[in-house]
């Protein structure tokens, strides 16, 4: 068996190995969804937060489009919160209650 032609290329590169990835799980809470009302960090403009679900991910997205949908806002989903553009407590938590969910508003 005749090597020569064969160069020896070492590389400490991972290649194409994937690690694999853990999965994020919603965090322990007492079964109740809060609405807070934030405006730091944001300029002054308002968000509704969504913080207490117990749904993964995919539920969670799931979830934030059909409020968006229906409040006709955008918003985004962080850290297992649900992020609403603008004072929207009331309505969602009128929304959540048809679901079927606890709801409290928290904070100012």
């Amino acid at each position: 068996m005749d090597l020569s032609g064969l160069n020896l290329v070492y590389s400490t590169d991972g290649g194409k190995i994937e690690q694999p990835k853990e999965k994020k799980s919603a965090p322990d809470g007492d079964g109740v969804i809060r609405l807070h009302r934030e405006t730091k960090g944001r300029k002054g403009k308002g968000v509704t937060l969504i913080k207490g679900l117990q749904l993964d991910e995919k539920e969670l997205k799931v979830l934030a489009k059909d409020i968006k949908k229906r409040t006709g806002t955008g918003g985004a989903v962080k850290d297992f919160v649900i992020e609403i553009q603008g004072e929207q407590r009331e309505i969602i938590k009128t929304l959540l209650e048809a679901k079927g969910y606890t709801v409290k508003l928290a904070g100012s």
